[in-house]
């Protein structure tokens, strides 16, 4: 379960969120493997670091772009904040619970963290003012599809913004919403996202979950674009039914496959099924470095809501594994944003613009070293 978080139009963060947050300061994280350039683009953009269901009120560790965090929970409302203690610099994941649900308490000397990670308790001198400096450097935090979203360097709010993905379908009626759970891929966030919006791999890497190595035709398609990526419509009569299910198109079915593509690092997939069913996969990858991404998939679905989800994950894992062994081996390791260093076939429509999207956003050297 989420909780309440008002919620503007256009999956735009609420002015309270980012007006709660702290300016962080321009330094890079201390172990930062992205180009700076490239880090400061990125950091302005929304990553989900964590599933709703799994921040309680114990703290957990997670990173996103090199910066090590702490999420955890103070009287119900999640706070994300750097993951140190101000007063002598441990790890606040190595912490515990406050155990009144009023935050989390640093192992070392137990202050205490709330709300907005301030500073509510310090056990050596209980009767003393608190001084400002020992509040936690936090970064707003929004509850969506069943994830935890945060941004390391929030821009005002306004036209062009940077904003949390939209999803289709996930709160309308009838819809199943499903919140995967994560999955770690040792590969740059971008060879992740481009594989998903690939359309030519199905009937090669994923012959254990549901491609066709009879069908592997791709039919042209054509990318269009929008203010915040660009959308494709791909239709073809590659199935998407699992193996194993028992089901089948009718003879000459031709599936709908809707991408929409937010740069610079999340995707969705709306499939539509025979009889009307439709189908859509969140792919949102939250970049923990240059070399390792943590992948979030919130999933919702308007037929079989009443089949347990636990087949909904396997299924899903099994894909994303399938995908994950090609990811994880692939050279160069970043993404080239130059067209001139790899070779293009025409089903790579939707790869090429995904690299000019990511181009127009100005990122350049890490991405074609």
């Amino acid at each position: 379960m989420t909780t309440a978080v008002s919620r503007p139009a256009q999956g735009v963060p609420s002015a309270s969120a980012d007006a709660a947050a702290v300016a962080a300061p321009d330094a890079l994280p201390r172990e930062c493997t992205f180009d700076p350039g490239d880090w400061a683009i990125l950091a302005r953009h929304w990553y989900p670091v964590a599933l709703s269901r799994e921040v309680g009120d114990a703290p957990v560790s997670v990173r996103l772009l090199d910066e090590p965090l702490v999420v955890y929970r103070a009287n119900g409302r999640v706070v994300v904040a750097n993951d140190i203690c101000p007063h002598r610099g441990v790890p606040l994941s190595k912490g515990f619970a406050a155990g009144d649900g009023g935050g989390i308490r640093c192992a070392y000397h137990g202050l205490r963290f709330g709300e907005g990670g301030r500073c509510t308790d310090v056990p050596a001198h209980p009767a003393a003012k608190i001084p400002t400096r020992l509040n936690l450097r936090h970064y707003p935090a929004v509850e969506r599809y069943g994830l935890v979203w945060t941004c390391l360097r929030p821009t005002q709010e306004g036209l062009g913004s940077p904003a949390i993905p939209a999803m289709a379908h996930w709160d309308d009626d009838g819809f199943q919403r499903i919140t995967c759970p994560s999955i770690d891929i040792a590969a740059f966030a971008g060879r992740q996202v481009e594989g998903f919006l690939d359309v030519a791999h199905f009937g090669f890497v994923h012959l254990g979950s549901f491609g066709d190595p009879d069908d592997t035709e791709v039919p042209a398609y054509q990318p269009v674009r929008h203010e915040r990526g660009f959308s494709v419509d791909y239709r073809s009569t590659a199935s998407n039914y699992p193996h194993g299910s028992g089901k089948q198109a009718p003879p000459g079915f031709t599936w709908l496959r809707h991408f929409d593509v937010h740069l610079p690092f999340t995707a969705t997939l709306v499939v539509h099924f025979p009889g009307g069913g439709r189908l859509n996969i969140m792919n949102a990858a939250s970049p923990v470095s240059a070399r390792m991404t943590r992948m979030f998939a919130p999933i919702a679905r308007d037929f079989d809501t009443d089949q347990p989800v636990q087949g909904v994950y396997d299924f899903n894992r099994t894909v994303f594994e399938e995908d994950r062994a090609i990811v994880e081996v692939q050279k160069p390791e970043n993404l080239p944003l130059d067209p001139r260093l790899e070779v293009h076939i025409p089903a790579d429509r939707s790869s090429v613009a995904y690299r000019r999207g990511l181009r127009d956003l100005g990122l350049s050297h890490f991405f074609t070293a």
